[in-house]
């Protein structure tokens, strides 16, 4: 399970990109009446976007908690790409935590497949009736500049998208972005991500 701990800001969404892409009313005095809805579009845009390709597009902290945590010495983390891992804790059945040594780990940063490597021994299995929860943040960047083109731009076609279907009225066929995300989705074999 991987929880989002922060959302971005709305100062990192790209509210005029966005305004600019539908070629919303021009001429007129912005009183900022549209701004709210455009940014619950780009998030929602942003969520597909990410939920298609398994990354987190601006920078945040999250919480994986694996149902399954399979030690040994290497794990591959769940969303790419990851700037840095903060913290992995063990909890026992009662709800203790064991913090695991900063020094055990490193991370092995990957665009496509980031993984936790273990330094000196294989990472511990999950004790009985416990979990392993693992503090890391991803994200390209804090800011919509550092989102690749091509990602930024399935964005915006999804948000106008979800602007043009906002009342349910279909106006017309949508927009394909599967060009623009084809490279970017991860391609898994026998359940295993590639």
């Amino acid at each position: 399970m991987l929880t989002e701990l922060s959302a971005c800001p709305a100062s990192a969404l790209p509210v005029a990109e966005l305004n600019a892409h539908l070629r919303l009313g021009r001429g007129f005095s912005d009183d900022g009446a549209e701004t709210p809805l455009l940014e619950t579009i780009l998030r929602a845009a942003m969520a597909a976007v990410e939920a298609g390709t398994g990354l987190s597009l601006l920078a945040r902290s999250f919480l994986w908690a694996p149902e399954r945590w399979p030690g040994g010495a290497s794990v591959d983390l769940p969303i790419a790409p990851v700037g840095a891992v903060t913290q992995i804790t063990y909890t026992n059945r009662v709800g203790g935590e064991i913090p695991l040594a900063q020094d055990r780990w490193r991370l092995a940063p990957d665009w496509r497949r980031p993984r936790l490597l273990a330094t000196d021994r294989p990472f511990p299995s999950t004790p009985q009736g416990g979990t392993v929860m693992v503090h890391l943040t991803a994200g390209f960047g804090d800011d919509w500049e550092s989102v690749p083109a091509d990602l930024a731009q399935a964005v915006l076609i999804q948000a106008a998208k979800f602007y043009e279907y906002r009342t349910g009225e279909a106006k017309g066929p949508p927009a394909d972005i599967s060009v623009l995300l084809g490279p970017w989705r991860q391609v898994r074999l026998g359940g295993r991500r590639l």
